[in-house]
């Protein structure tokens, strides 16, 4: 009993809480993981600083900035919610934009992340250096600096645009379809140019936790009974990249919500009747063409409360693979 008594009055007087010495430990193994892996932290930190410089600041800098009256020339003038008040209940421009940016997100990005992961793991499947050779064909199109050049060949409207000689020599169609013009065709050609160039860091992503799934587990599940490639896909595969197919659903989600390059790049901006005009594109109008900054931060607040809502539905669907 009065060692009992002496070990809590011991504790009473030592300068720090259980708690506290906790976290203190934690923050020392911490800064000796930092020290003992400095020169991978060195590698990173431009990617860091860039990082924090050109997306983080801004993005937390958007929110305060959305309630001035801003045009980069004058001193912020602060107008309270007039900008989110005049965007919601008055601009009906963005309302458009809303409605393409889902319809262009809710079938661009499942349809992305489908093609990422089947495109990932069929080449996966492939012998040697078939698959480096295979991933960098599906990947190079992201990189291609004259892609938007390449599709307005493809879908010019003349006689001599390669969609409309194909499809008049096949007898589908007449005569010339202006696909970059009329209101009808724009937002299905958009839609087919981003799922080309969506390969990109989700698709890497998911080559990646492919590669790193050790060939044990395939063993394992052959003796437990799995027969064929679906079994393996399914019971096997999946659950072991969870980590993987979270990012990859991110990045594709997110890339379809802040898609705005496509329509600006391929046809006109604004597009015809803004049948492709997305938030971005939006943004981009009051952002770089009229310098209304304050509400094009209002904008792009709006975009990242809307990406914020679709990144928690991802991991509410795919965090069970998490502990995969």
């Amino acid at each position: 009993m009065a060692n009992a008594e002496k070990k809590v009055t011991d504790e009473h007087k030592s300068p720090l809480r259980p708690e506290t010495r906790v976290e203190d430990s934690r923050f020392r193994y911490t800064l000796g993981e930092m020290k003992r892996h400095r020169s991978a932290y060195a590698m990173i930190a431009p990617y860091f600083i860039l990082f924090l410089v050109m997306t983080a600041v801004p993005v937390i800098m958007a929110l305060p900035m959305g309630f001035t009256n801003f045009n980069m020339v004058t001193f912020p003038e602060w107008v309270g919610f007039n900008n989110f008040y005049t965007l919601l209940m008055e601009d009906e421009v963005f309302l458009i934009s809303i409605q393409n940016t889902l319809v262009f997100a809710v079938i661009t990005g499942p349809l992305s992340y489908m093609m990422c992961f089947l495109l990932a793991w069929f080449i996966n499947q492939l012998p040697g250096q078939l698959k480096t050779v295979f991933t960098f064909v599906f990947y190079a199109p992201t990189l291609a600096g004259n892609l938007y050049t390449t599709w307005q060949l493809i879908f010019s409207g003349d006689t001599y645009g390669i969609a409309n000689s194909y499809l008049i020599d096949l007898g589908i169609i007449n005569g010339s379809k202006q696909w970059l013009t009329d209101g009808n065709y724009i937002m299905g050609v958009v839609i087919i140019v981003q799922l080309w160039i969506s390969l990109g860091t989700g698709f890497l992503a998911i080559r990646a936790g492919l590669q790193g799934i050790p060939g044990e587990r395939y063993e394992a599940g052959a003796i437990e009974g799995v027969r064929n490639r679906a079994q393996e896909l399914m019971l096997i595969t999946i659950p072991a990249m969870g980590p993987q197919l979270l990012f990859a659903a991110v990045i594709q989600i997110t890339t379809s919500f802040a898609a705005g390059d496509v329509s600006r790049f391929l046809t006109a901006f604004p597009t015809t009747d803004y049948r492709a005009h997305s938030i971005m594109n939006h943004a981009f109008d009051y952002g770089f063409l009229r310098f209304e900054m304050g509400y094009a931060s209002a904008i792009c607040f709006v975009l990242f409360l809307s990406m914020l809502l679709a990144n928690w539905g991802i991991k509410k669907l795919l965090g069970k693979y998490l502990d995969g």
